[in-house]
């Protein structure tokens, strides 16, 4: 059965325990249940479980504009939720649910593959240049690489970028690799949750790529959390990009899953359900 509320406590009090038997494949539910309670805004959030002889096997969470998200559940938890949430236009969750979903909705407008990985022994890169820190005197340079790194995606940052900025910049969150004295990198690693860190966005300027500056700043992060922020560390990767993934696991990274990223647009296909 699915029971849902609005209210992040009344969810945390709940979920929380069922998302940190897995805080690796629950990165993202956990992170941003986190950074809610951390006081990030939410428009008409929407949280959900689902139970069996009232424990808890299942979770999802809606932080719209950002995609319906699929925690950990059993597959026979999926057809009742999307009854629940109305054929949800857009849906993020690993390959073994959003199959489901699928079956039951009919192929997306568009589905975008992705992989999750955890870093096992990190390897450092021997790029030419520094990491460090993000400090304020970066923030033009920052925002305007969050709305480059959105707009090449094709995904939408969701809150306003200059306000998600200011936040993780202010939480120390943001990461850049200087290369002759500039910025030449961003990567970003999310709060500890159940031990786990998550890097993401990672992004170099175009005028910048091919010189390692992806692989050293993601280092560099990896690096920083591992010694002073979590015990693991993870990152999503776009599968369509094969060199992104070619090097990450150039320096440590190691896949765990695989994800799937679906937006329907306009009527469902065949495939929906009666």
């Amino acid at each position: 059965m699915w029971t849902f509320t609005s209210d992040v406590e009344e969810y945390a009090a709940v979920a929380e325990p069922f998302l940190l038997g897995d805080p690796v494949r629950n990165t993202v539910a956990l992170t941003v249940l986190a950074n809610l309670r951390a006081g990030m805004p939410a428009k008409g959030p929407r949280f959900g479980w689902w139970t069996v002889d009232g424990e808890v096997r299942g979770a999802v969470f809606h932080t719209p504009p950002h995609p319906v998200g699929l925690a950990d559940m059993p597959l026979e938890a999926v057809e009742p939720l999307l009854a629940a949430l109305g054929d949800p236009a857009e849906v993020v969750g690993r390959v073994e649910l959003t199959s489901e979903v699928k079956r039951l909705l009919g192929e997306p407008g568009r589905l975008v593959p992705e992989r999750l990985y955890r870093l096992g022994a990190l390897a450092v890169p021997g790029t030419p240049g520094r990491g460090r820190l993000a400090a304020p005197a970066d923030f033009p340079l920052l925002v305007s690489w969050y709305q480059a790194f959105a707009e090449e995606v094709r995904m939408g940052m969701g809150d306003d970028v200059v306000e998600s900025v200011a936040r993780r910049l202010a939480a120390r969150e943001l990461f850049v690799w200087e290369a002759g004295g500039a910025p030449v990198s961003l990567a970003a690693l999310s709060p500890a949750v159940g031990g786990v860190c998550r890097i993401g966005p990672v992004y170099t300027p175009p005028s910048c790529r091919r010189n390692g500056y992806g692989a050293a700043v993601t280092a560099y992060a990896s690096q920083v959390g591992l010694a002073e922020r979590c015990d693991q560390v993870v990152l999503f990767t776009d599968l369509g990009n094969p060199t992104s993934n070619a090097v990450y696991q150039s320096i440590g990274y190691v896949p765990v899953s695989d994800y799937e990223h679906m937006t329907y647009d306009g009527p469902r296909s065949a495939g929906h359900r009666s």
